[in-house]
């Protein structure tokens, strides 16, 4: 065994300081999650009123009582609905994450028709193609709870329209590789949108709620001038007695909800899949309430991440490789919950011996099919005449070329840092890692605010020099405070994943749990195998 001794001082002042730091960021993001809930229960009246459950009440209904469910890209489109931070409603106007329906884990999504009537908000596309995204590599059912009026006219944009085709191209590419698509219509499903329900194999329909067509009655009458009924033209019953489109007819949002937990039941989509003992593992030997106050607020503090490790991992027990060359990279065999994994972070930029090691490591990794997480916490690769000469560039491309050609699946969490090409190194969301995550006080970006507006400072005045010339001092005082400003206000993680660059913030406290929930996805999408056709699922 190789055990972690820890020697941080959780009594410590810089510990305490850290504390405060991280929760006060879990209280803004907690913050800004309710409000995006309290936005779509605030229409709970006018639901009730239609005899309707609320999209989160739904979901909690389809999903097996007391299961896990990891719910994905919550800060999505935060603040590019309108620049007040206290008034942005993120989610991008859906629901979706991971969860149990009748023993079968699935790819769970909701239209929040309680915000806008479930129109898709900015990113809400992005996150919905995520999800499809994340279905397909981890070989899971697809499972759509709809109700959208579908995209907002007064906001219409020509290529969201044309981006948004890839929603209906991912349906047919899941049911084509055996991952079934089933789909319950609980409200409208209108224009484009109508094949969100058509290209599903599964579909439920709920009684004089469901509403799926081409064109509505205003439509109808602009393009043509004919006169129909919402229900003529695509309610529950004629679509399911007539046109076919519907599966089953269902009586209200909770019996749609319990033939959808049937249909899954039915699929028998465990049979892959042998009941395997629980694996034995011992819980870490530190307490997971203390990386709350082991990362530093400030990126250029340091900070030793075997602390983080000793604190997620079996036993805190971490078999580390080449412990005495690079050691600013750390590498290391691990278990999380009784699953092997190999785990890279950093200690510091990397070098190019650093470099190499991970190389090695991530190669030997994918021999023995272990998967690899890595703990982002660098300022990038070393630079400077005695690391180029070295041949910083190769080796940090070996490495880069070794993420990314890896054959076992890769997770990503970011603890601190991530800047440069070393955020490309340690398997950013560029190179598709399986899953992506975030601590609150993680930073990613091309460098530190800094670091960019000294730079740039200095471009400045040689240009000025070369043209015989000087730069006002307060000019370039200006200059750099708006630089750093311009990065400071892009590196946090309530910009980057509203921009979708990671599948969500995690409280640090909940690392294990997270990485081990995400680690058995990976395992079982390894194992099983589905049946794969050359074309979808059609429809009679």
């Amino acid at each position: 065994m190789a055990l972690i001794e820890s020697t941080i001082a959780t009594g410590g002042e810089h510990f305490q300081a850290n504390r405060e730091g991280m929760l006060a960021l879990l209280e803004r993001l907690r913050t800004v999650e309710q409000r995006t809930r309290d936005a779509s229960a605030a229409s709970k009246a006018r639901f009730e009123k239609r005899g309707q459950l609320l999209p989160r009440e739904r979901i909690a209904l389809i999903l097996d009582p007391g299961a896990p469910f990891l719910e994905l890209s919550t800060l999505a489109g935060y603040c590019m609905d309108t620049l007040d931070p206290d008034k942005s409603v993120p989610g991008g106007g859906g629901i979706a994450g991971i969860g149990y329906i009748a023993g079968v884990r699935c790819m769970v999504t909701a239209s929040d028709s309680g915000i806008d009537a479930g129109a898709m908000q900015p990113m809400g596309l992005d996150k919905s193609l995520r999800a499809q995204e994340l279905a397909l590599e981890n070989k899971l059912p697809f499972i759509q709870l709809v109700e959208s009026a579908g995209a907002n006219l007064l906001k219409y944009r020509v290529e969201q329209f044309v981006r948004g085709g890839s929603l209906f191209r991912n349906l047919a590419r899941l049911s084509a590789a055996g991952l079934p698509v089933v789909t319950v219509t609980h409200g409208s499903s209108t224009a484009g949108g109508a094949y969100q329900t058509g290209l599903s194999d599964y579909i439920i329909m709920v009684r004089d709620r469901s509403r799926a067509f081409l064109a509505g009655p205003p439509l109808l009458m602009a393009a043509t001038g004919e006169e129909a009924t919402e229900e003529e033209l695509g309610g529950a019953e004629m679509h399911t007695t007539i046109s076919g489109l519907g599966d089953y007819l269902a009586e209200d949002d909770r019996d749609a909800l319990r033939l959808a937990r049937e249909v899954v039941a039915h699929l028998d989509w465990n049979k892959q899949i042998q009941e395997q003992a629980p694996r034995a593992f011992r819980p870490p030997r530190y307490d997971a309430e203390e990386l709350l106050g082991i990362m530093p607020m400030d990126h250029k503090h340091p900070v030793d991440m075997k602390e983080v490790i000793a604190r997620i991992v079996d036993d805190s027990d971490f078999l580390e490789f080449g412990a005495n060359y690079g050691s600013a990279t750390v590498c290391g065999h691990a278990k999380i919950e009784g699953q092997p994994v190999g785990i890279i972070t950093n200690n510091g930029p990397i070098d190019s011996p650093g470099a190499n090691k991970a190389t090695h490591f991530i190669q030997a990794c994918c021999q023995a099919q272990v998967p690899l997480l890595y703990l982002n916490n660098t300022t990038g690769y070393m630079v400077g005449r005695e690391h180029e000469q070295a041949g910083m560039i190769k080796h940090g491309s070996k490495m880069i070329q070794a993420v990314t050609n890896a054959t076992v699946p890769q997770i990503t969490l970011y603890c601190g840092a991530s800047f440069g090409a070393g955020n490309y190194g340690m398997c950013g969301r560029g190179f598709h890692p399986r899953f992506c995550f975030s601590w609150p006080n993680a930073k990613t970006a091309v460098m530190g605010g800094e670091q960019a507006a000294k730079t740039m400072s200095i471009v400045t005045q040689a240009a000025a020099k070369r043209k015989g010339g000087e730069v006002d001092p307060q000019f370039l005082a200006g200059l750099e405070k708006k630089i750093i400003d311009t990065f400071d206000n892009q590196m946090d993680v309530f910009t980057t994943s509203a921009h979708l660059l990671d599948d969500g913030v995690i409280d640090p406290r909940d690392t294990r749990q997270v990485l081990s929930y995400v680690l058995s996805i990976c395992r079982e999408a390894d194992i099983r195998q589905p049946h794969k056709m050359q074309f979808s699922v059609a429809r009679p």
